[in-house]
């Protein structure tokens, strides 16, 4: 069966469910949802394109979906925030088949479970290629906002967890490498650290996810900051399977790791009255000159090189 043949309020009605958050008071069916709130919002959207973000011939239905859901939590986590609600948007080729979509968004269900939220509405219309808008709605205590701004000179950078996965994960599709399991794993189907996140955000001075690559999100703090940093090339934390499939194609992990992006771990400045009180790998500090640089074996250089980005 394919879209065209149930139309969108047909499939509206396969993919949709109840919310069961009492602050929900109007949900799904309607032209917008009503909640409740308290507090301070925080709201953050994302958009992936078939072609772009994921390949239908490499991601099953359900892990794009859920990469759909994880990506934007990981951005809601990187502001020290609760995610709360859901608006998802989708653009569908009318030939495409239902079990798909049904597949897709069990997928950002299960992620939704996870987190305990809810989508609560969203829109459907067709295109010629999948595009899913994800826009996520959260809270959080003003105590705890963290900021790209806040970092300052003397504290500490660290990141969560390893970096260079999705950089090597996307290279073992594009070179058809078989093999490296945790890897390619990880890469289709990345994790956001909201625990993490909220278990750091009382003791830090700023954060950002790894969406881009370290040394982007680095100068992205920098920049808000107003101040510099020194990143330890040798302390970068890098796992033993991304350095091997580096290694089988002849190229450089910690590439992978500054440049590369979508490893959604986060990275955060400590001053260092608060050390004792945050988890993490030590990769660099933050300075007073306005320049992001990497150091490795006595020498040093400036981070010129860029992340991602969707229009280069």
């Amino acid at each position: 069966m394919k879209v065209k043949d149930i139309g969108e309020f047909g499939l509206i009605d396969r993919i949709t469910r109840k919310s069961k958050d009492k602050n929900v008071l109007v949900g799904i069916g309607d032209d917008a949802a009503v909640v409740k709130t308290e507090g301070l919002q925080v709201l953050t959207t994302d958009c992936l394109v078939e072609g772009d973000h994921f390949r239908t011939d490499w991601f099953s239905a359900k892990q794009i979906g859920m990469k759909a859901i994880e990506i934007n939590i990981s951005d809601i986590a990187a502001m020290g925030a609760i995610p709360k609600y859901v608006l998802v948007s989708l653009a569908l080729p009318k030939d495409l088949d239902v079990k798909f979509v049904e597949e897709m968004y069990q997928g950002m269900w299960d992620s939704c479970d996870k987190y305990k939220i809810d989508i609560i509405g969203g829109n459907m219309t067709r295109s010629n290629q999948i595009v899913i808008s994800i826009t996520i709605i959260g809270e959080a205590d003003k105590k705890n906002l963290s900021l790209r701004s806040g970092a300052n000179p003397g504290d500490l950078i660290f990141v969560s967890g390893h970096l260079g996965n999705g950089k090597a994960g996307l290279r073992l599709f594009q070179e058809n490498l078989k093999g490296f399991e945790k890897v390619r794993k990880s890469y289709l189907e990345p994790k956001a650290q909201l625990d993490t996140a909220l278990k750091i955000a009382p003791y830090i001075n700023s954060m950002i996810d790894v969406s881009d690559g370290l040394a982007p999100e680095i100068r992205h703090i920098c920049d808000e900051s107003k101040c510099g940093a020194i990143i330890y090339k040798d302390k970068i934390p890098i796992d033993d399977e991304v350095r091997d499939v580096a290694k089988a194609l002849d190229e450089d992990e910690y590439d992978y790791a500054l440049f590369g992006g979508e490893d959604f771990e986060l990275v955060y400045t400590v001053s260092k009255d608060n050390l004792g009180k945050v988890n993490g790998f030590l990769v660099g500090a933050i300075t007073e000159n306005k320049e992001a640089l990497l150091s490795f074996k006595g020498k040093e250089k400036k981070l010129s090189e860029s992340g991602y980005d969707h229009f280069l």
